[in-house]
């Protein structure tokens, strides 16, 4: 289990991957969030709360199994989600953001509202 309240100074810092260059913070987010099913991953475990594999899969229509799979052992492997078995037989798990994902939720909510904001529909022939 991968949470933040572990240690009691907090979370671990992410480390940067560029050496010290000011846009290093923001490459460094682009990275951890950036991949195509990262932040509606993220989106939706903010959005309905902890959630189990179907559920969360039902949540991000159009995710296939591995995919959602392996993006939720790399959040998980980064600090920004939560893994926990609720029962053994039948195996049942689920999914949370840890404190370091739900820090995530004014940059998610940014980017849904600039989606908003600019984006369209594509136009029917």
């Amino acid at each position: 289990m991968n949470t933040d309240e572990d240690s009691s100074d907090g979370p671990e810092p992410v480390e940067l991957w560029c050496a010290g260059e000011e846009w290093c913070p923001v490459t460094t987010t682009a990275t951890l969030i950036g991949r195509k099913w990262h932040p509606v991953i993220i989106h939706r475990l903010l959005e309905h709360g902890p959630s189990g594999f179907n559920e969360l899969q039902t949540n991000v229509d159009g995710i296939s199994s591995k995919v959602l799979s392996d993006s939720l052992d790399d959040l998980e492997e980064h600090g920004l989600v939560n893994r926990e078995i609720l029962s053994e037989k039948p195996v049942r798990v689920e999914y949370s953001l840890t404190g370091r994902g739900t820090s995530l939720s004014p940059v998610i909510y940014a980017m849904r509202d600039w989606g908003l904001e600019h984006l369209t529909k594509p136009k029917q022939d």
